[in-house]
């Protein structure tokens, strides 16, 4: 099938919306989007809606693999599952952890990346060590350590130059200084398990960090006295970008909105936080080294009960938020997409149709289900 025409009801591009109509997609690429029915092979998805594979820039595992597994075949076996929840590109993303591990991980995936036929491994997000212990969530406190840029230039080394973004607290007297000198290294600098004041969060904004993880959690809060790393989130606007987990559990829905509302669907960014038992059944798991219980929809930790990452599925992040109102189709569909993209600098590979590119792209019915999956024009799972 090396040259057909999409038809269908609905298709997201870049800046529109497009009623009916027709996509080319030649030798696994996308073509230009045409009114009339060309003359080729037509694939009939009357009734559907056709949008960029979704982008989870936020994702520790999947079907009982975990990037910390330090193997380049538990990485593959992860692209290899979120294909069923729409995801088609993605970063592998670490875990507090010893300096030692963190290197094996970051080169176990440089090696999966080599030879890989899931979702596409756009470079690597190392969330953590360089937290602090209040909101350290399901981190592991015996690893977390000040903001160090000569390790992060080892890892950069031994990933083969994939990190793509670093998370870190911003209450470091060193976090400025980092944050300029990991910029200039080409990494993405994301603030987040931290228990900053608004006036350090906005330093390290005015330094160059763009992104907040999983916004809400893992932060100091919004308090009218002192409007803590959330305040920092909301006040920056769309000067920043906020990615949200949106599974009902971490955030309620109208928290989620309020973030919309000041930072604009397109600075918001739908992630999973899938930990290893995302497609598994309830049980125990383990999230790094620090034992999981997973259960009514829920990774929580053994010890504590703290939420410990999330089960969510991309799909099911985009479908929740038009379900609850708080976002159009197309607002939901460019939250998973071209944002994420964007607050990643991955735009230029992924996250939305534009000829030229590859043809990663779902089909999804009207009530924003996922139908298909295709990878480089090639369905790869069907619903």
């Amino acid at each position: 099938m090396s040259t057909y025409a999409i038809k269908a009801d609905t298709f997201f591009l870049p800046t529109r919306v497009a009623h009916g109509g027709y996509l080319m997609v030649d030798d696994g690429v996308f073509g230009a989007y045409m009114t009339e029915e060309p003359s080729c092979e037509i694939v009939d998805y009357t009734g559907k809606q056709i949008a960029p594979g979704f982008v989870d820039t936020h994702i520790h595992g999947f079907g009982n693999c975990d990037v910390m597994d330090c193997k380049a075949d538990s990485v593959k076996t992860i692209a290899r599952g979120i294909l069923r929840n729409g995801v088609t590109s993605w970063l592998p993303t670490t875990l507090t952890a010893a300096t030692q591990q963190l290197t094996d991980a970051c080169a176990s995936v440089a090696e999966a990346a080599k030879d890989n036929d899931g979702a596409r491994i756009q470079g690597i997000f190392l969330e953590g060590p360089f937290f602090t212990e209040k909101h350290k969530g399901a981190q592991n406190p015996a690893y977390l350590s000040a903001p160090n840029i000569d390790t992060l230039r080892a890892w950069q080394e031994a990933a083969g130059g994939l990190i793509k973004k670093i998370a870190i607290a911003a209450e470091y007297p060193e976090s400025p200084a980092f944050i300029r000198d990991a910029r200039k290294m080409g990494v993405v600098v994301a603030l987040g398990h931290s228990d900053a004041g608004v006036q350090d969060a906005l330093a390290c904004l005015d330094a160059g960090a763009t992104v907040f993880v999983h916004t809400y959690n893992g932060m100091s809060p919004l308090h009218h006295r002192e409007p803590g790393m959330v305040g920092a989130a909301l006040y920056s606007g769309d000067k920043s970008y906020s990615e949200l987990i949106c599974d009902g559990h971490h955030v309620n829905p109208i928290a989620a909105a309020i973030v919309m509302n000041a930072k604009g669907h397109d600075h918001t960014a739908l992630i999973t936080d899938c930990m290893c038992a995302g497609g598994m059944p309830d049980g125990d798991y383990f999230l790094g080294e620090l034992p999981v219980v997973v259960a009514n929809g829920t990774a929580r930790l053994k010890d504590g009960g703290s939420l410990a990452g999330s089960i969510l599925n991309m799909k099911d992040a985009v479908k929740n938020v038009v379900d609850w109102g708080i976002a159009t189709p197309a607002q939901a569909v460019y939250m998973a997409t071209q944002a994420p993209a964007e607050a990643n600098e991955i735009a230029d590979v992924c996250g939305s149709i534009r000829a030229g590119r590859a043809a990663d792209f779902v089909v999804l019915g009207p009530d924003m289900t996922l139908a298909e999956t295709y990878l480089g024009g090639e369905s790869v799972y069907k619903a």
